[in-house]
């Protein structure tokens, strides 16, 4: 939730239909000793100018409040082009952030409690504080935006008819905020669950045209619920400004690989409805209160399952659907030569666990500290074995960010290859 244009950087344009993708990428700060959010977003974005693919659209972003930043890449074309993005800018950011004694955090909420942080400097910023008041006090979960360019708005808002019934798996294999307030709790995206907060939130209600979809916002607009046409809350939407479509579905990733793999399939089932409406297949109306459903079981669950199917409003497991997923995004994930390096990403999800899985595993043998430790290794980290390669290394003269031992890995030995995990006790609430 920014007060910047939501669609500066990684929004830029539409280029190619279907090709061409961006990613904005939302973090939290957190002090180095103790691990709780910290108001430092000013002196870290000050700290991490210029942004090294500045040239190509990419920046830094304040955050509503001063405990979060965000970095938008530039547009990409290409995987392995946006992963270097990606890692470069979490360099640069992790860098910013020790230089005022803290720690660059990527999860969907805090893992610590603490006092709310003070909200960043600007109208637009006082105007969402002032609209939603104690509710965005202390909201601080944090996102993994995807950007792709479609052809035009009628165009946008027919693919988002498409993405609805596919945002609930999206959600899955990204959930990584379990905590709140010190505490485990039973859902493994609490940032869903803290979005619900607002008016229009998650799934997009199905729209015939962009006529209807922006008569839509224009009503929650006039009634006071939304402080522009900008500021919408639904999990994807055509950008208000540019010829994309924007899936804000996944908490932020743990590692930048894991980004790259939203990325990746959001562009995949992009370029599926593409196909689909080149043929005349327009999208199904899929019940909304289904599709509700079936995003509060991936909320909940994440990939443990049950899942719920949209299209046969029956319970699967949650690696069934993403199954369906790579089947419905496979041709164009083939098209773009994606294909493998996205299965091995979701296999590598598979063998680790989701964001989620991990930060209770460090919980259980450090307690919550621990995965905060676990959070800020992994942003710093390259990520899953089996993504695209690297491009250019870091990026054009490769930013500093890094520390050492912090740009190889993900996780430990114990973590490579997991044991199952340990049931979660009634403490887990």
């Amino acid at each position: 939730m920014g007060g910047h244009d939501a669609d500066a950087g990684a929004g830029g344009g539409a280029g190619e239909p279907g090709v061409t993708l961006g990613v904005e990428e939302e973090f939290l700060l957190v002090d180095a000793q103790s691990g709780v959010c910290v108001p430092h977003a000013e002196r870290v974005l000050a700290e991490a100018e210029p942004h090294p693919w500045r040239a190509s659209g990419a920046a830094f972003h304040a955050e509503l409040l001063t405990s979060q930043v965000e970095a938008a890449t530039g547009v990409c074309r290409d995987l392995a082009g946006l992963r270097a993005q990606l890692r470069g800018s979490r360099a640069r950011l992790a860098g910013a952030a020790r230089a005022a004694g803290a720690r660059l955090v990527s999860a969907g909420a805090p893992v610590l409690g603490g006092p709310p942080p003070p909200p960043a400097a600007g109208d637009r910023f006082a105007a969402i504080m002032e609209a939603y008041g104690e509710v965005v006090e202390d909201y601080q979960a944090c996102g993994c935006h995807v950007h792709v360019g479609v052809a035009d708005r009628e165009t946008a808002v027919a693919v988002v008819n498409h993405l609805r019934p596919w945002l609930p798996v999206l959600v899955a294999l990204s959930v990584n905020s379990p905590f709140g307030h010190g505490r485990a709790g039973r859902h493994d995206s609490r940032r869903i669950v803290e979005m619900a907060r607002f008016p229009g939130a998650g799934t997009p209600p199905f729209s015939a045209s962009a006529a209807e979809y922006d008569g839509r916002v224009a009503a929650l607009v006039e009634a006071g619920v939304l402080v522009d046409e900008a500021m919408s809350f639904w999990l994807a939407r055509p950008s208000p400004r540019w010829p994309t479509v924007e899936v804000r579905a996944a908490d932020a990733a743990a590692t930048a690989d894991e980004a790259v793999l939203q990325a990746a399939l959001v562009r995949g089932l992009v370029g599926a409805a593409l196909a689909d409406l080149a043929g005349g297949r327009e999208a199904a109306p899929v019940d909304g209160q289904v599709c509700a459903a079936a995003l509060w079981n991936a909320a909940r669950h994440g990939m443990a399952g049950p899942a719920l199917d949209p299209f046969t409003r029956r319970a699967v497991p949650a690696w069934r659907r993403a199954e369906d997923l790579l089947t419905r995004a496979g041709p164009s994930l083939a098209e773009t030569g994606d294909l493998a390096a996205v299965v091995a990403l979701v296999e590598g999800v598979r063998r680790a666990g989701t964001g989620a899985d991990r930060q209770r595993r460090a919980a259980r043998r450090g307690g919550p500290r621990a995965a905060v430790d676990l959070l800020a290794r992994q942003t710093g980290s390259g990520g899953l074995a089996g993504g695209p390669p690297d491009a250019a290394a870091d990026g054009p003269g490769r930013p500093a960010g890094a520390a050492p031992g912090e740009e190889s890995g993900v996780w430990d030995a114990c973590e490579r290859v997991p044991q199952p995990d340990i049931p979660r006790t009634t403490e887990e609430t």
